[in-house]
């Protein structure tokens, strides 16, 4: 089952046996632990709950969920993948690592993007600015007009400004081009959604 949850660190390059050079995201990725199974019997749907990272005082509700899977499992973050079928084998404890990959896989990363706070439409839709001519006054990055006289409303999905960033982003057909299983690290060619240190999700 290729599904983990990791932590990024950074990008950085790889050489190849061929001498060519890529750009990879490193992630370190794991070691994770199966937290609960749901079956189409139990629960409707295939899925398997996974935890990641060691915390402290964990809240009742996630001690009492993780407690099955084993006593000294304190996981920081858990996230429920759906499968369309369990894999064989699997079971409630068992550890998730680089392992279950290998090197030319195809998998899909989601994170959290950076957040980048209040923005104007020039930076978050890629607006172009008024005029700056002649005779012309104001402000050159404002929006204009935002609707008609009928219906006298501003329709849904208006592009204007608001927040920008710290949207959940899917990247998918990552390649793994590094694997490192000692220090449970993984590098996927290009660039991963989200800031240094952000959790990451591959599937």
């Amino acid at each position: 089952m290729q599904v983990i949850l990791g932590t990024k660190i950074g990008m950085t390059q790889i050489i190849g046996d061929d001498g060519m050079v890529t750009q990879v995201t490193i992630l370190q990725a794991g070691p994770c632990t199966v937290t609960q199974i749901k079956t189409v019997e139990t629960a409707g749907y295939n899925a398997v709950h996974v935890g990641y990272g060691q915390g402290k005082n964990l809240s009742k509700t996630v001690a009492v969920h993780v407690k099955k899977a084993g006593e000294k499992i304190s996981p920081i973050i858990l996230k429920e993948f759906r499968v369309e079928e369990i894999p064989e084998g699997l079971k409630l404890g068992d550890t998730i690592t680089v392992d279950s990959f290998k090197i030319g896989d195809k998998v899909a990363a989601t994170g959290t993007s950076k957040g980048k706070g209040y923005a104007g439409t020039v930076k978050r839709w890629n607006f172009n600015e008024s005029r700056n001519t002649h005779g012309f006054k104001g402000n050159i990055r404002r929006v204009g007009s935002i609707g008609s006289m009928y219906p006298q409303k501003v329709f849904k999905g208006k592009k204007m400004p608001g927040r920008m960033g710290h949207d959940t982003v899917t990247v998918k057909n990552l390649v793994v081009s590094y694997i490192d299983t000692e220090n449970n690290l993984i590098g996927l060619k290009g660039a991963v959604p989200g800031p240094k240190k952000g959790v990451v999700w591959l599937h």
